[in-house]
């Protein structure tokens, strides 16, 4: 397949990483009588049971392989302690009722991207991208003056999502492998912290003696969470090595935006003039970025087709 090719599957598969990122709050919602550790855990649990049975149906020695390869078992045991970081301050934070803070952390994480793209890849952007990138700047930074305190947690959220993807892009190995390795060392401390909160009365998804559970209609969507969490972090994984990291991290305002949306409109929450001016800065400075990209696209189409008809 031609790097142009593999470049645009690239941006479809982000693209549709991102969507359901942003549709996630959703679901999420549907577990909200679940313990934030207790979410968190299970979806290292469940997605882990799901990535690494796949890879060893397709290859019992891909674990073997994929740790064979110069730097990539510290690289991803970093990766997968950064993942798990950005989960459970994600959940803990919504769960604390800082649902807009935990928003705003994504919407900081594609700048953040951004500037480990230039700074550590030399990656460059066009004048129109670093227009887009201010415009994206000042509507991150007003919305942030707005709290009146430096936004610890949306910081968090972002460092930590950043470095995952940088981590990820330097890693010499593939999007589902890569995963698998990540769940390997993740797995054991969480079925441990699973395990003896069940023992203990503090965990509800099996049913014991005095602790009815759950019930199984949570059960099945703590399960199938972990389906739900593999796919887009596979497809993310498998983007950020085909695409530059200053495009993914525009693209990423996808997710927090249809977060928004499902805020506004779904949850009933609160959108004022104060976060108009913002959220008005970051969309037009993504469809500045757009209109770039496509422009871009489409003088590199004319100049193929010239080349060949030459």
């Amino acid at each position: 397949m031609s790097t142009h090719a593999e470049s645009r599957r690239g941006l479809w598969i982000a693209a549709a990483s991102f969507v359901l990122w942003g549709l996630m709050p959703l679901y999420w919602h549907l577990l909200k009588a679940v313990p934030s550790l207790q979410i968190v855990v299970h979806r290292i649990v469940w997605s882990a049971l799901f990535v690494v049975g796949w890879l060893t149906w397709q290859n019992r020695g891909w674990l073997r392989a994929a740790l064979a390869r110069p730097r990539v078992g510290w690289m991803l045991a970093l990766s997968g302690v950064l993942i798990a970081f950005n989960w459970g301050l994600y959940i803990w934070a919504v769960n604390a009722g800082h649902v807009v803070e935990s928003s705003l952390g994504y919407f900081m994480n594609p700048l953040v991207n951004v500037l480990f793209g230039v700074l550590f890849l030399r990656e460059r952007l066009t004048r129109t991208q670093w227009v887009s990138v201010a415009l994206a700047t000042v509507g991150v930074a007003w919305l942030t003056v707005q709290y009146g305190h430096p936004p610890w947690i949306a910081i968090g959220l972002a460092l930590s999502f950043a470095l995952y993807g940088l981590i990820r892009k330097l890693a010499a190995i593939d999007s589902i492998p890569g995963l698998g390795v990540e769940s390997v060392y993740l797995f054991l401390p969480a079925l441990a912290v699973l395990l003896w909160a069940e023992v203990h009365g503090s965990g509800g998804f099996l049913p014991l003696p005095g602790a009815p559970g759950w019930g199984i209609g949570l059960d099945v969507l703590l399960v199938v969470g972990g389906a739900l969490t593999a796919l887009p972090l596979i497809g993310f994984a498998f983007a950020v090595r085909r695409v530059p990291l200053s495009v993914i991290g525009l693209m990423q305002y996808i997710a927090p935006t249809l977060q928004f949306l499902i805020g506004v409109l779904a949850f009933g929450e609160a959108f004022d003039r104060t976060r108009a001016v913002g959220f008005g800065c970051i969309w037009i400075a993504l469809a500045l970025f757009a209109a770039d990209g496509i422009r871009r696209t489409r003088t590199r189409s004319v100049g193929a087709a010239a080349s060949a008809g030459a």
